[in-house]
């Protein structure tokens, strides 16, 4: 039994810590990208809900709730495809991180249980890179 435990182990640690980077990424930008499509009708323009939900729900502070809503609207549909190709990886998962940390402390505080599973993904992604299937992988390793 003993044998057959350090065998799956050892097949579990030699899983490339890039496929975790890739998970990471996608899952961080199905969250924000479902979230942003919920914000718009068709592609470019913003529903009026929410420009309601930012002034009278949200309600970010120093930031008027206008330009909040344009502001994460962009954000959350930028970030996710940055992500999902692999470009500016951990510019937009710390921006996007950014943006979970705003929602726990001035909108959501009660949704910390999610918040902080999406905040281990961004981190990963932050601290360990993209992973080797990414475009950021391909720069680096022609320019740096």
């Amino acid at each position: 039994m003993i044998p057959m435990i350090r065998l799956l182990l050892a097949r579990l640690e030699s899983i490339p810590l890039s496929f975790n980077g890739l998970i990471c990424r996608l899952a961080i930008a199905g969250v924000f990208w479902r979230s942003g499509q919920t914000k718009v009708h068709g592609f470019f323009v913003i529903n009026d809900s929410t420009y309601d939900l930012f002034r009278d729900e949200y309600k970010v502070p120093a930031i008027p709730p206008e330009i909040a809503a344009v502001m994460a609207t962009i954000s959350e549909h930028l970030f996710s495809a940055l992500l999902v190709i692999g470009l500016a990886s951990r510019l937009s998962a710390a921006a996007l991180f950014g943006m979970t940390l705003t929602i726990e402390i001035f909108v959501y505080p009660e949704s910390w249980p999610d918040h902080l599973m999406w905040s281990a993904a961004m981190l990963f992604v932050i601290i360990r890179g993209p992973g080797t299937v990414s475009i950021d992988h391909v720069i680096r390793k022609k320019f740096l």
